[in-house]
């Protein structure tokens, strides 16, 4: 610990505040480090895998084996490992699982669930541990049973499964031990709350979040990230959470190879992992694809193409913002509706000025429909924004102009609606029932030269941080789907990064009402006028 501390072994900084937060766990007198367990399971791991441990791994395995004396419980109950591709840790995690069930560990019932987001990244460990079984089966026959879909020690009665993330089919479980295999796939905790309802129920419960980073911002892995800060700096104590995330810490450092370490602990070990990426790492410097790879899954540092992000992902999270409600009433707004598609996703908003900021009041209405196609599964939490009233899940076969007409009179009880502006590819959909309702209706050009005026504005805005959307990660998702695209002139034209699974409607919203901000008056705070019109 004191080597990667002083720096002698190069270390992220989450790491080196491990070894802080180890070491504090580590000095209670009531902690015991079962030196036994700990020598049988390497013995037993090296012999049956036949592979030598590395100093990680060794870490990591002596780390499982701390107790409390007084309780019997463990120290860490929740390990979050985050590294580089290609380190080994499902080589790893899948010789760690079968000694968990055996009676070297000590614990009858000791069911182990891995859990993927596909099956074959599930049966991976699954698959490591039945084949080194099959080859050792003279002798592992009077241990243990298995089959294709689950292996048992006969002698603990523990079992080993796999599981995909269709959350829908499964029960509960009595996991003893589960492991969350690539962490950054989840784009929300559907699937871990159906393995972790009953968990906790057997002596010595453990849970491993295995990953590399990843493509999906604002999912479970980033709020893990979120977490595994506050532990490590203190902000959150007795959680029983240990991570360790091995990454670096600058986009600078991806320039010296003798900083790869820092996201890739069996670097030194592994020839065939410095030989490829040595190759990735050429091969950047003139394909923006594989600089964007190689620093989210070899770096662990997740970076966007500067020439083709909309927004940096850091600058979307600076838009979770409070929006002071009560300080709005009553203001003047501009309204704005994305209604490309009657039966997918249809994005509204109303935007505001005040005090420096703008503020954007948004709400999404999605087509049942959309959400039941197989062939493109939306990878975003639809329906928990829904229990949060972020959504609105529309059961009708389209989406009606009647709910988009009604929000706006909704919130014209609160809001002066100056004005309501909408792409004209559909507003001729909305025309008749706006003006049935009294509301200000006007088309918007869209498009590279619309795009193009206001991509300073918006450069400045989200860079400067004046713009707040409240904790509204639909708003986030439509973002950061969205790409920019540079003519040859340096114009700009933002687009969709994938069509049919990542949607954009609410960030497009946003730009039309951005078409009418010169119409928006500049509150300071200090005084306002009621505007509020009743259509």
């Amino acid at each position: 610990m004191d080597d990667i501390r002083s720096g002698k072994i190069p270390a992220s900084e989450e790491l080196k505040l491990a070894m802080d937060y180890i070491e504090f766990k580590l000095s209670d007198a009531d902690v015991f480090i079962n030196a036994e367990k700990i020598n049988k399971a390497v013995e037993l791991i090296e012999r049956y895998f036949e592979f030598k441990l590395l100093n990680w791994e060794l870490f990591v395995l002596a780390l499982v084996h701390c107790y409390y004396k007084s309780k019997d419980m463990v120290v860490f109950d929740e390990f979050l490992i985050v590294m580089g591709r290609g380190n080994g840790k499902n080589g790893f995690i899948s010789p760690l699982i079968w000694y968990l069930t055996t009676h070297y560990h000590g614990v009858k019932g000791y069911n182990v669930d891995i859990v993927a987001n596909n099956e074959e990244q599930a049966k991976t460990s699954f698959e490591d541990v039945y084949n080194v079984l099959e080859k050792t089966w003279a002798k592992s026959k009077k241990f243990f049973y298995k089959t294709k879909e689950i292996i048992r020690n006969v002698k603990t009665g523990s079992y080993i499964k796999f599981n995909t993330s269709n959350a829908k089919t499964k029960d509960g479980k009595r996991t003893a031990c589960l492991v969350l295999d690539e962490l950054h796939e989840y784009v929300d905790y559907s699937t871990i709350n159906v393995f972790t309802r009953g968990f906790g129920k057997r002596k010595h419960s453990r849970i491993f979040k295995i990953s590399t980073n990843g493509y999906v911002r604002g999912g479970v892995l980033d709020e893990e990230l979120e977490m595994a800060e506050k532990v490590l700096t203190g902000e959150i104590k007795d959680l029983g959470l240990l991570p360790l995330i091995y990454k670096i810490n600058s986009k600078e450092e991806a320039e010296n190879p003798d900083m790869w370490v820092k996201a890739n602990p069996s670097l030194p070990y592994f020839p065939e992992l410095q030989k490829e990426m040595h190759k990735d790492f050429v091969k950047m410097k003139y394909q923006p694809h594989v600089y964007i790879d190689f620093m989210t899954k070899r770096m662990n540092f997740p970076t966007e193409d500067n020439y083709t992000a909309a927004v940096p992902w850091e600058k979307i999270l600076a838009t979770n913002k409070p929006i002071p409600y009560d300080k709005l009433k009553g203001l003047s707004c501009i309204g704005a509706v994305d209604y490309a598609q009657i039966n997918d996703f249809c994005s509204v908003g109303l935007l505001l000025k005040y005090a420096g900021m703008r503020y954007w009041i948004e709400h999404t209405f999605v087509c049942h429909k959309a959400l039941e196609m197989e062939s493109r599964k939306i990878k975003f939490p639809v329906h928990e924004m829904a229990d949060r009233r972020l959504i609105t899940i529309v059961k009708d076969d389209f989406i009606k102009p009647e709910y988009l007409s009604q929000w706006f009179l909704d919130k014209a009880k609160d809001y002066h609606i100056l004005d309501i502006v909408a792409d004209d590819y559909r507003v001729s959909v909305l025309e008749e029932e706006f003006q049935k309702k009294g509301l200000p209706l006007h088309t918007t050009r869209s498009g590279p030269i619309t795009h193009a005026k206001l991509a300073p504005m918006i450069e400045v805005m989200f860079a400067d941080e004046k713009v707040a959307f409240g904790d509204n990660p639909t708003m986030r998702w439509y973002i950061n789907n969205t790409y920019q695209e540079l003519d040859a002139k340096g114009n700009t034209t933002y687009k969709k990064i994938e069509p049919l699974t990542r949607k954009t409607d609410g960030f497009f919203a946003f730009i039309h009402s951005l078409t009418k901000d010169g119409d928006l008056k500049e509150y300071t705070g200090t005084f306002r006028k009621l505007e509020v019109r009743t259509y």
